[in-house]
């Protein structure tokens, strides 16, 4: 025999028991003999619940409910049966429907609701979904007999959550079944008491207990639980988009994973049939050819090591502490038979070595009770100091790893508390039994999607690792690099299986955000028509509150006021990338408090295009500090904008139209007087001093700047073409002069014995600096090991392909890492 469960989702509409009765139907034509439970229609005991609490407290509406399920269960019978015999079955529905409006009514006379009246309601939803399938089934040529549970499922009087008495159970079974019709259907969930035979039911999700009690009483072959999905999943596909059906499964991983949150089956089930060793499969009524979870006594030897990842939401964490508790035995039993009193359910329990804490986590809802009874049970070790009052931390989720094969593997928690750490979220507690077979941690609530995508990447290593990025700045060096993310990602997922994905942009007028990846082939289009006004600030705490696992912020601005958010960005754990030199340049202890912040907090803050655009700059002297050597002095050409005017202009054109040309082709700043100055150059070495281990602040560097004063005091940048024309007898002069000695001019930064200074130098054609071209830098570094012919860094050092290049490197670093 084969029992199958269909829960409320698999009987909810008409299109769905079509398909149920498919299933039933191709399970007869294999000569199979089949016992069906099934469940009230879904949302259906939803709708009961709430209409006896609405007649208890005296609220005329429940009536209306009761006008809703009927007016369900009779458009069902509609839309089900062929007329002629729709009315017999509209008639025992309606029968059906007036006991349960009597046992409402009586309710909301008396207003009071017991358990017992509770369990008389909650059953109507299953005792109407049965009646009405087994006419269906009869209606379509099926031969089906329907058995009232009532009469066979015995249990005490626990009204709510009725304990089975399952030696009687099982003999009942036995004998309704012994010479069972091909099709024997049960409601699921009810019950009768063994004393006055008062209906009884065996909670929520007692459906699945039924078929399980069934399948072990008559030991059937195997147990189908038919629902909405493929199988039970490595984790819930409603927060983690890459979850997938798990196909097979110990009986314990089962029970585990059921209690730790994962709906698909009702944790009790498991026990009879793992008694009996009944193979158990989980089926989508919605996708009958899929192949479902199979539930074994051993499970899958060749499995994976983690099985599922699954949690708990709305979890409160308890703890009673005190140096009056160390070797004092009875404390735990007191704490627990004060919660059993109050029949709080404990999820889990984690006690400190030292017995100085002892902390378990129960339900939110269960939480001021708890309080209340623990602090009563230990009011006078609470007066005389011994036991400090009980904290209670709310707003927690617990997150369990199951997998039975974890025994066997070392690492398995290394990896666990890396992968939160990396993500920045904290663990509150830790517990994991002795059996090995999950490990379970309680984090914020707030993280419980990061958490669980996280921990899914890590462990189910064939899945595509996802980062998302929010960037600022979308000018050329910004669509530059969405550009080459678009090109690239292709090849990042096939060949290390990495998907970059925006997740938000903005530039200075408007802000988009998408949980979605961001089309980067029309994401200008989406951005000018679907974005909100943009606003630093509500940017910032937009990303945060998205709170995406792997998320990596970029700055490409130059704005002085953005560096100022990047310590609450990476405190958040959300690491930073960012051509923008002001951090990094502005007063040495935020330089260095950002470095410690994103220490801290498992972030990264990576600034390489600070120096030289996309050249290895900071990541060379980096590695040099880190294999032991010491930087001595630097010289370096690190403006790619004023190295070009200097190698561009020959004396023969005016020195303003050589600025307008770097204008031109990208190589200013929108304002080229920025680049003029030199400061850019005094922030890149002061950047470099810092890390090559100097301490030094902008005002300890000497700019000496070339462009007179009066053109660069200038209101507006046609005025200061226009000065430039005026004073190009000056840069006339540098010219020639240089020319004279058969030299070059290059605007140079110089870091030695810790001074730094920038301005222009000549060169002989024996220096490195005499052939540099175009827009290139050129750094020169002597170390330790340097001393007599310097480490060289030299390459492309302005424009936007290269500057992208160097952002999306960053970024690579931050995944790789």
């Amino acid at each position: 025999m084969f029992v199958l469960k269909f829960g409320g989702t698999s009987v909810g509409t008409t299109e769905s028991l079509h398909k149920v009765q498919q299933i039933v139907k191709k399970h007869s034509e294999k000569g199979l003999t089949q016992t069906v439970v099934v469940s009230a229609l879904g949302g259906i005991t939803n709708k009961l619940e709430q209409c006896a609490t609405e007649a208890e407290n005296g609220h005329e509406t429940y009536e209306r409910v009761l006008d809703s399920i009927e007016e369900r269960h009779i458009q069902l019978c509609n839309e089900l049966i062929p007329v002629s015999l729709r009315s017999n079955t509209i008639t025992k529905v309606k029968l059906l429907l007036n006991d349960l409006e009597d046992i409402c009514r009586g309710v909301f006379l008396i207003r009071e609701l017991s358990p017992r009246s509770s369990d008389q309601i909650l059953s109507f939803g299953e005792r109407l979904s049965s009646t009405i399938i087994h006419d269906f089934f009869i209606s379509t040529g099926l031969n089906v007999n329907l058995v009232d549970p009532r009469t066979v499922i015995k249990t005490d009087a626990q009204f709510g959550n009725a304990i089975v008495d399952t030696e009687l159970t099982y003999s009942n079974l036995q004998k309704e079944l012994e010479n069972p019709a091909p099709i024997t259907l049960f409601p699921g969930f009810l019950a009768s008491s063994n004393i006055g035979n008062h209906i009884t039911t065996l909670g929520r999700g007692g459906s699945d207990y039924t078929a399980s009690l069934i399948a072990a009483a008559v030991n059937a072959e195997r147990l189908q639980i038919w629902t909405d999905v493929s199988g039970m999943m490595t984790a819930n596909p409603k927060l983690v988009s890459l979850a997938h059906p798990i196909k097979h499964l110990s009986y314990e991983e089962a029970m585990e994973l059921s209690h730790f949150g994962a709906k698909v089956i009702y944790p009790p089930t498991i026990q009879p049939v793992l008694d009996k060793n009944i193979p158990v499969e989980i089926k989508n009524t919605f996708a009958a050819e899929e192949e479902g979870t199979l539930i074994t006594k051993q499970g899958d030897e060749d499995s994976p090591l983690i099985k599922g990842i699954s949690c708990i939401d709305d979890v409160a964490l308890c703890t009673l502490s005190g140096s009056g508790m160390v070797a004092v035995p009875n404390f735990s039993h007191r704490l627990f038979a004060s919660l059993s009193r109050e029949s709080i359910n404990v999820i889990m329990i984690t006690q400190a070595s030292s017995e100085h804490t002892i902390t378990v986590g129960i339900a939110k809802s269960d939480a001021k009770r708890a309080q209340v009874t623990i602090e009563a049970e230990f009011e006078n070790e609470i007066r005389l100091r011994k036991v400090n009052p009980l904290t209670v931390e709310t707003g927690l989720c617990i997150v369990a790893l199951v997998g039975s094969k974890m025994k066997q593997q070392v690492g398995v928690s290394a990896n666990l508390f890396e992968t939160l750490s990396h993500n920045g979220i904290n663990v509150k507690a830790i517990a994991q039994g002795s059996t090995e077979l999950n490990i379970s941690v309680v984090v914020d609530s707030k993280h419980i999607r990061k958490a669980l995508n996280s921990l899914h990447e890590s462990f189910f290593l064939s899945d595509i690792r996802k980062f998302y990025l929010y960037m600022i700045g979308v000018g050329n060096v910004g669509s530059a690099f969405l550009e080459q993310i678009e090109a690239q990602n292709e090849f990042l997922t096939k060949a290390f299986k990495v998907s970059i994905n925006v997740a938000g942009l903005a530039n200075s007028k408007k802000m988009l955000f998408s949980e979605k990846p961001i089309d980067l082939k029309s994401w200008e289009t989406q951005l000018n028509s679907g974005g909100k006004k943009m606003d630093v600030d509500a940017f910032i705490d937009e990303m945060i509150a998205m709170n995406m696992r792997n998320s990596i912020f970029i700055d490409c601005t130059s704005s002085d006021d953005i560096p100022t958010l990047y310590d609450k960005i990476l405190r958040n754990s959300i690491s930073v990338v960012t051509p923008n030199k002001v951090a990094c340049s502005s007063d040495f202890d935020f330089y260095l408090g950002l470095k410690k912040t994103a220490t801290a907090f498992q972030s990264k803050f990576l600034f390489e295009t600070n120096v030289g655009a996309g050249l290895p700059v900071i990541s060379t002297v980096s590695d040099l500090l880190k294999s032991g050597d010491r930087i001595y002095k630097i010289q370096a050409v690190l403006s790619g904008t004023l190295n070009f005017l200097f190698n561009t202009y020959d004396g023969t054109q005016k020195f303003s139209d050589v600025v307008r040309q770097a204008k031109a082709e990208g190589y200013t700043e929108p304002d080229p007087r920025l680049d003029l100055s030199g400061v850019d150059v005094v922030r890149k070495i002061l950047i470099l001093a810092r890390e090559s281990g100097y301490k030094m602040e902008l005002d300890d560097i000497q700019n000496k700047t070339f462009v007179p004063d009066e053109c660069m005091n200038t209101n507006s940048i046609e005025e200061f073409y226009d000065k430039l024309d005026e004073y190009d007898h000056v840069f006339q002069k540098l010219y020639n002069d240089a020319r004279n000695e058969g030299k070059r001019i290059k605007y140079v930064a110089s870091f030695d014995n810790r001074k730094a200074s920038t301005g222009l130098e000549a060169f002989a054609n024996n220096h490195p600096f005499y052939e540099l071209e175009g827009k290139d830098n050129i750094v020169l570094f002597y170390t330790k090991r340097y001393s007599e012919q310097p480490l060289v860094v030299k390459g492309a050092g302005a424009g936007a392909a290269v500057t992208a290049s160097g952002i999306f490197a960053d970024v690579m670093r931050i995944i790789s890492a």
